[in-house]
């Protein structure tokens, strides 16, 4: 039997915590061997690289980098060619438009032998749009090879279309669903892009107004549903969380109580007393596994409104977003449906004890 193999692109903000969650339930997962690609060598990496390596991960390079790396003391074991073509899945991190590049570069040649292909949420186009419990019955084994993980955001809001409105009569009870993100400026993991004040942003698509309710509409697509989603998005001066101000339309008749109770009842959905981003960050970095939330959204239910109206009944409320938290869940949940699409469910359990009723 062929080894099951995971190879990860990029050491990033998702990369890196991905890496070693994947190597931490690697027996769990039934994975064999997870192997990781750096680009370039640097000296403020090192550190990052030999601890990936001493949890278990396999370190792969382009032939070119052999040399840098070796001159700070590391030594790839793979080259890039070589650990994509041996690997059973690989999951792409790069950042914004690498994954394309990549797809079209190396993994389009590597389909006779690799079960499937995943890219993060700023690659649409990569392939079939995924968030994890969202649209898994979407996912068709043999015939999809590649997935998008979509982004932080859109889980976020995806998730709350799903459990508010769909859960309830299906897509014909939304009416409509709005959303404000107020992003944090930079990950605490990245030194630039900060912003000195709020900066808002454009509406660049003309029918869903940013990328997160357009992948939304993607993915619930997936399904075969037509969702009336739009959004907007601004930058704030924090590294703490991204937050959600959404606004849910419903036909059918529903109460902050009956909102509160669906919310209870899905455990990629946390709950919280907890009004401010900093607050909800320091759980995940004391409680979460490596600092990270796995659930797709912390909703303080306090925000939490239902008013009827002339088109129905409009949920309002706000939330935070785990940010690479809910992403990582989704992507080992891709990566383990390749590996094994009649089990995968079973396995990815294993990462139960990180989805929070409470935050």
């Amino acid at each position: 039997m062929a080894k099951k193999i995971v190879h990860v692109v990029g050491t990033g903000t998702i990369g890196e915590p991905l890496i070693g969650l994947l190597c931490d339930f690697r027996e769990q997962l039934g994975i064999d061997e997870v192997t990781f690609h750096k680009r370039t060598p640097l000296t403020t990496d090192r550190s990052k690289v030999v601890h990936l390596i001493r949890r278990g991960a396999r370190f792969a390079t382009d032939s070119k980098a052999f040399d840098g790396f070796r001159e700070l003391g590391l030594e790839p074991e793979f080259e890039t060619h070589e650990a994509i073509d041996r690997a059973s899945v690989v999951i792409d991190c790069t950042p914004s438009g690498v994954g394309q590049q990549n797809k079209t570069e190396y993994y389009e040649k590597f389909l006779h032998n690799t079960l499937g292909f995943i890219a993060q949420g700023s690659e649409f186009g990569f392939g079939k749009p995924y968030a994890r419990g969202v649209n898994d019955k979407a996912l068709v084994p043999g015939e999809d090879k590649f997935i998008q993980v979509v982004s932080c955001n859109t889980h976020n809001l995806s998730v709350l279309v799903n459990t508010v409105a769909l859960e309830d009569g299906g897509p014909d009870n939304l009416v409509e669903g709005r959303f404000v993100c107020i992003r944090r400026a930079n990950d605490i993991s990245q030194a630039g892009s900060f912003v000195p004040s709020p900066e808002v942003g454009k509406h660049k698509d003309p029918k869903f107004g940013t990328h997160h309710a357009r992948d939304a509409w993607h993915l619930f697509q997936t399904l075969g549903y037509d969702l009336d989603l739009y959004s907007s998005a601004l930058k704030i001066n924090t590294q703490y969380m991204h937050t959600i101000w959404f606004t849910i339309v419903v036909r059918n008749r529903v109460t902050v109580d009956d909102i509160v109770d669906r919310f209870k009842a899905n455990d990629r959905i946390a709950l919280t007393w907890k009004k401010t981003a900093n607050l909800v960050f320091s759980f995940g970095r004391d409680h979460g596994h490596y600092g990270r939330i796995l659930n797709q959204t912390v909703v303080p239910h306090e925000t939490l409104a239902v008013r009827e109206t002339k088109r129905g009944y409009e949920v309002v409320g706000f939330c935070f977003t785990p940010q690479d938290g809910n992403a990582l869940l989704s992507s080992v949940a891709a990566a383990s449906w390749f590996l094994d699409p009649e089990n995968y469910e079973r396995k990815i359990q294993c990462l139960s004890p990180w989805f929070f009723d409470e935050v």
